[in-house]
């Protein structure tokens, strides 16, 4: 039997909204010039991006739940869902999400679903919204939660929550807040690192709810310097399908390119900034190497 929980995501829409007038408003009577701020076309983008995703999300979700489905029913353990294990479901569920959203930094082909988010150069509440419309790509990283008895629904409404939880992080009117709790939980501060373009912070900061995930695994950066936003290679364009798809098409223009089949897999499965070693490159190495030996 469905547990019966509600969809917070649906709630949540109108305090999305009135949050985001708020910061709006906030910029019109304190205007900051180091601020990225909004822009007409940007926020268009990112709420068309976003009503978009609510559309393909609804479509991913058919074979997606077919498939944990029958997961779950093959399985033998069962989870619960009462009100104290709701709680162990969602840590569970933010250790995974911290390694689906690092994951889709590293990989490419999961990048290209991801890099949407990234895509605009301002950081506010509208960027929350700039969610892809393939986001086919993630459902394997909770598999283990489903065969260790979790309801597929319970799965769902954590995974909500997390997503509620940070749309308020999308912000540059917030500072560092108190030190106990930036210690523990993704804030403005930490996820504006995570959205910035400089090196120092590229790849960094991939929490959900939590930043602890990061202090452990070794990818946690304090902000420091003052963030640039978007992408290392901006992309010149606010039409949602060229925004949705820019990257899958760059991978197919480096896949026709190709002239290997190891380089065709490191297109696709190495990092998104991977190119294979050029020739003229390569001899010296292995020169070096037959001299060592």
């Amino acid at each position: 039997m469905s547990p019966n929980l509600p969809d917070v995501v649906l709630w949540s829409i109108p305090a999305f909204v009135l949050l985001t007038i708020i910061e709006i408003v906030s910029y019109r009577l304190h205007p900051d010039e180091e601020s990225a701020g909004y822009e007409t076309k940007d926020a268009v983008t990112s709420i068309g991006m976003g009503l978009g995703s609510l559309v393909f999300d609804f479509l991913w979700k058919i074979p997606i739940v077919a498939i944990y489905t029958a997961v779950y029913e093959l399985t033998p353990l069962r989870v619960p869902v009462l009100w104290w294990t709701i709680p162990l479901i969602l840590l569970a569920q933010d250790f995974f999400y911290y390694w689906q959203h690092r994951g889709h930094h590293v990989i490419r082909i999961l990048w290209a679903c991801h890099v949407v988010h990234h895509s605009s150069r301002k950081f506010n509440f509208s960027t929350a919204l700039r969610q892809p419309w393939t986001s086919l790509t993630g459902w394997p990283f909770y598999l283990p939660l489903i065969a260790l008895g979790v309801h597929p629904a319970a799965l769902a409404f954590c995974y909500s929550v997390n997503l509620v939880y940070q749309f308020w992080i999308h912000t540059e009117r917030i500072d560092k807040m108190w030190r106990p709790f930036e210690f523990l939980f993704n804030t403005p501060s930490h996820h504006r690192v995570h959205h910035a373009s400089q090196g120092s912070y590229l790849d960094r900061n991939f929490g959900g709810i939590l930043i602890v995930w990061d202090r452990l695994f070794g990818s946690f950066v304090p902000e420091t310097d003052r963030p640039v936003f978007g992408l290392t290679k901006n992309i010149e364009t606010y039409n949602p399908i060229k925004v949705a798809t820019h990257e899958y098409v760059s991978i197919a223009k480096d896949l026709k390119a190709a002239r290997s089949w190891r380089e065709r897999g490191g297109r696709l499965f190495r990092g998104p900034g991977w190119s294979p070693v050029p020739p003229a490159e390569a001899q010296p190495q292995e020169a070096v190497a037959e001299g060592a030996a």
